[in-house]
């Protein structure tokens, strides 16, 4: 029973660190480019976009498509390179409440 209630005291524990780590992910950002630097993208932890730049040889009509396939690729790098600092913050939250277990993936947890 004292093994019952530990554990108990332990999921209530890491219910509240993830609560508290996603209300921080808002504060971890990324920033990736493409077309050489051209077109900048950043992202918080919660995968959403806070500012895009654009170069200004890059905004001609004639090169719309080549331009929205920067503007993709930058926003999606950005998305794609953030989640290695979204997974060390959970693991930061969750250290001493969690066992290392190892592929255990709590981005899930913050979807």
């Amino acid at each position: 029973m004292a093994d019952m209630m530990g554990l108990m005291g332990k999921m209530k524990d890491l219910q509240s660190r993830m609560k508290e780590a996603q209300d921080q992910l808002v504060h971890i950002t990324e920033t990736a480019e493409s077309g050489g630097g051209m077109v900048k993208a950043t992202v918080d932890g919660k995968r959403k976009l806070l500012s895009l730049d654009i170069d200004r040889d890059l905004i001609n009509a004639d090169d719309k498509e080549m331009l929205q396939d920067l503007i993709v690729a930058a926003v999606n790098k950005a998305n794609e390179n953030i989640e290695s600092k979204i997974q060390q913050h959970l693991q930061k939250v969750t250290d001493g409440v969690l066992p290392n277990i190892p592929g255990l993936d709590l981005g899930g947890f913050m979807k």
